[in-house]
């Protein structure tokens, strides 16, 4: 009976062991979780900072440059031994990452000139935008006046395009806007446009944003003889320069070349570029005329981490205003910034 009460001790004993070292283990495991999540926030927040840190630093770059545009010239003509990070901080070009406390920053500034503005392109603007979309003639006819429907002020629907009468008539209805477009989001709704063809390049394409003479960034329709709106050949991304008439990937990729040492001064030197032929084609629709609005693109990093953060924001740079810039549109924590988020 000793000999039997001893085993039993000693298997309650090896239990016993055996559920210590199960919690233990649980224990340590829940512990390194903690940590890991508390590591991944502190670093998340220090990435994030860091990237309003690089978006405010565009701002105020944009700000001198406005405010000093001879300053430019000046940096453009000094030597190769200035600091890269002293340089002027150009649209659509490489800008070195920028160290900054624990980690730097890469920033990525567009102008909105150099998209289709939805609210003042005509016809042909708008055909050509969907150019470098694999669409038959009929679907880029609907999209085309189902756009014009949507912005302009009455019912009448054009040819193939679609007002109440097509909207209400939708499993989920609702109304034609009749007005402008106060969002790029807002094609989502227009007939003709589907989420492979927004998200698939036509959203990096097009703009809301005017010209600094329009009231509060919109257009005064009925106080403006212009036809459509050029687009700045400075700040078009590849795509767009893709769509222009006749234009091929050998002639956008020189025009990206030579915006990489400087801006195009002149339209001649355009026309030089990419050839007689080609200028004539396409000098309808270009121009060298910036928007006071940016787009500008910040990705904060951590040193030694695969943490990154990203902040978005379309700002107006204007003297006038008493802080010289102001935000019309802010996205925070932009997931997908892949343009500028590579590992530096």
């Amino acid at each position: 009976m000793v000999r039997k009460e001893k085993g039993i001790a000693l298997l309650m004993v090896l239990w016993v062991l055996i559920l210590l070292s199960a919690m233990a283990t649980e224990f340590c495991f829940a512990m390194r979780t903690e940590v890991d999540m508390v590591r991944n926030f502190k670093e998340e927040t220090e990435a994030y900072f860091i990237a309003l840190a690089g978006l405010n630093r565009a701002i105020i770059e944009l700000v001198r440059n406005e405010s000093t545009p001879e300053r430019g010239k000046i940096l453009e003509e000094e030597d190769e031994a200035v600091d890269e990070t002293s340089r002027r901080w150009r649209m659509n070009t490489t800008i070195p990452p920028v160290p900054f406390s624990e980690g730097q920053f890469r920033v990525r500034i567009e102008n909105e000139a150099g998209k289709i503005n939805l609210n003042t392109a005509d016809e042909s603007q708008l055909e050509m935008m969907l150019n470098n979309f694999d669409l038959e003639e009929q679907e880029k006819s609907v999209i085309v006046d189902s756009i014009m429907d949507w912005r302009d002020e009455n019912d009448l629907h054009r040819m193939n395009g679609a007002e109440n009468d097509y909207y209400q008539s939708l499993p989920a209805p609702y109304e034609c806007k009749n007005s402008d477009f106060d969002t790029v989001e807002e094609l989502l709704m227009v007939r003709g446009i589907t989420p492979e063809i927004f998200y698939g390049g036509l959203k990096q394409m097009v703009t809301v944003f005017q010209d600094r003479g329009s009231k509060r960034g919109r257009i005064n329709r009925r106080a403006t003889t212009v036809k459509g709106s050029k687009i700045c050949v400075n700040a078009a991304s590849r795509e767009m320069l893709l769509s222009l008439p006749q234009m091929t990937e050998e002639l956008v990729q020189a025009v990206v070349d030579f915006r990489k040492e400087a801006d195009f001064k002149s339209l001649g030197e355009v026309s030089i570029l990419l050839g007689a032929n080609v200028y004539g084609a396409i000098s309808p629709y270009i121009t060298l005329e910036a928007s006071p609005y940016y787009q500008i693109s910040s990705v904060g990093f951590i040193k030694g981490s695969a943490t990154r953060q990203g902040v978005s924001a379309v700002v107006e740079i204007n003297p006038t205003l008493k802080s010289r810039y102001r935000v019309a549109q802010w996205n925070d924590r932009v997931p997908n910034m892949e343009t500028i988020a590579a590992t530096p």
